[in-house]
C-alpha cells in the first residue's frame, strides 16, 4: 500500500501517482498542435438509427477524432451501429443488421476498420500477451537456432507449449492439472510431471543466453526485450508492448488474468507492430472505462502512434482527457434520447469550446483553460 486517508492526505503523498493527479502534479497534456489530416475523409449521410435526427457526418481521415456527448446522445447509434456494422458488412462480409442510414461515402480510403474493445484477447490460460502479439514465434525460433537445439534436433515447433512435440503431454503444456470437484468449482494443481513448467526436459535443457524456454516465460515483458534485443521481430513487437505500458506482464501470463484495459492496450500493440498503410481506422467505445489516469496517458500514447503511422481513430469518450487530446470533435446532443441525435457541435477542441450549446464544450474549456 502506497498511502491511505483522505483524498487531501493522498495528494499530498509525493511517492503516490494517483496523489500526483489529485494534486495537480501529474496531468495529461493537451496536443501544443492539432493534425490537419491527410484531406480525405468518410461521409455518413442520413443518419436515423435510434434517436439520430438524420444527420450528415463528416469524418476527417488521418486524425485522432474524438465521439462525445451526453449518455444517450446517439454516439453509439452512430459510430457502432451505422459505422462499424456497414464497415463490417463491406470489408468482411458480415451480415449484421446495419443502422438505418442513406450512404456511407469514402470507403476507397480506406483498407479495413477495426474495433479495439476490452474484451480477452483469450477465452483460454493457453493465450497470453506473447503469443497474440506474435513475440513467441520468433522467440521460439531463436530457441531452435541454439547449438543445443540443433544437437537435440530440436525444431521451433518443440518450444510451443500447444501442440504436440516438446510441451509437457502430461498436463498438455498447460503446466496445470484441473481436478472436478463436482460440486464444487474445479481445482488446479500444479502439474506432478513438469512442475509447472510446460515443457519436456530435453526442451528445457536448452539455454538462450542463460535462459530456458520455461524461464523466458516468467520474463517480465521488460526483462526479456535486452535478452532477445538481436532478434528483430522479437524485440519489435516486445519494444511496443513496454510503450504501451505494459512491461510488468510476464510473456506467459495468461490472458484470463488481464484486466479489460491491459487486454485492450495488447491488442493496440499489436496493431502498432503491423506494417504501416495509413488507412486503417480504429474504432474504440470508451476506451478508458476503468482506467487510472496514468494507465489513459499510456493509452494515448498507444493511440497517438497509430494515428502518427497515417491511420484515423475514433473514439466514443466521455473523458475529459482523450477529448482535449484529440485533432477533432464530433459532439452529439444537445441530450439524451428524445432530445439528442443531433451535432451540437464538431471541430478542433478548442473550436467546440466556443459552442455556448455544448455541454462537452463547457467542460472542455475548463481543462483546456484551466482558471
Amino acid at each position: 500500500m502506497v498511502v491511505a486517508g483522505p483524498p487531501a492526505a493522498v495528494a499530498a503523498f509525493p511517492a503516490s501517482v494517483t496523489g500526483g493527479y489529485l494534486a495537480g502534479r501529474l496531468e495529461t497534456p493537451a496536443p501544443a498542435k492539432r493534425r490537419a489530416g491527410n484531406g480525405n475523409h468518410l461521409l455518413i449521410r442520413g443518419a436515423r438509427e435510434h434517436n439520430l435526427k438524420n444527420l450528415t457526418v463528416r469524418l476527417p481521415l488521418g486524425l485522432f477524432l474524438a465521439v462525445t456527448g451526453v449518455s444517450g446522445s446517439g454516439k453509439s447509434s452512430l459510430m457502432l451501429d451505422i459505422l462499424d456494422r456497414a464497415a463490417q458488412s463491406r470489408f468482411y462480409g458480415a451480415a449484421d443488421t446495419v443502422g438505418e442510414h442513406d450512404a456511407i461515402e469514402g470507403w476507397d480510403h480506406l483498407d479495413k476498420v477495426i474495433a479495439i474493445d476490452q474484451s480477452a484477447i483469450g477465452r483460454t490460460p493457453r493465450s497470453n500477451a506473447a503469443t497474440y502479439s506474435d513475440a513467441f514465434t520468433p522467440i521460439r525460433e531463436a530457441f531452435a537456432a541454439t547449438p543445443e537445439a540443433r544437437e537435440r534436433g530440436l525444431t521451433a515447433r518443440h518450444f510451443s507449449f500447444n501442440v504436440p512435440g516438446g510441451r509437457c503431454e502430461r498436463c498438455e503444456g498447460a503446466g496445470v492439472l484441473t481436478v472436478q470437484m463436482q460440486v464444487l468449482p474445479d481445482v488446479q494443481v500444479r502439474c506432478p510431471a513438469c512442475h509447472g513448467r510446460r515443457f519436456k526436459r530435453e526442451v528445457l535443457a536448452v539455454p538462450y543466453h542463460g535462459h530456458n524456454v520455461a524461464e523466458v516465460l516468467d520474463l517480465t515483458i521488460e526483462e526479456a526485450l535486452p535478452l532477445f534485443q538481436d532478434v528483430p521481430a522479437a524485440a519489435a513487437r516486445l519494444s511496443v508492448m513496454v510503450e504501451a505500458g505494459l512491461g510488468y506482464l510476464k510473456l506467459g501470463q495468461p490472458a484470463t488474468t488481464l484486466s479489460g484495459g491491459e487486454a485492450q492496450r495488447v491488442k493496440l500493440a499489436k496493431e502498432l507492430g503491423r506494417r504501416a498503410t495509413g488507412r486503417t481506422l480504429y474504432l474504440l467505445d470508451e476506451p478508458t472505462t476503468g482506467l487510472h489516469p496514468a494507465d489513459t496517458a499510456r493509452l494515448l500514447g498507444v493511440l497517438q502512434r497509430l494515428v502518427d503511422a497515417g491511420h484515423t481513430v475514433v473514439v466514443i469518450e466521455h473523458n475529459l482527457d482523450v477529448i482535449k487530446a484529440a485533432d477533432w470533435v464530433i459532439d452529439l446532443g444537445p441530450e439524451g434520447g428524445e432530445a439528442g441525435g443531433r451535432i451540437v457541435a464538431e471541430g478542433t477542441p478548442e473550436q467546440v469550446t466556443q459552442v455556448q450549446a455544448s455541454v462537452t464544450g463547457t467542460f472542455l474549456r475548463r481543462v483546456l483553460s484551466p482558471g
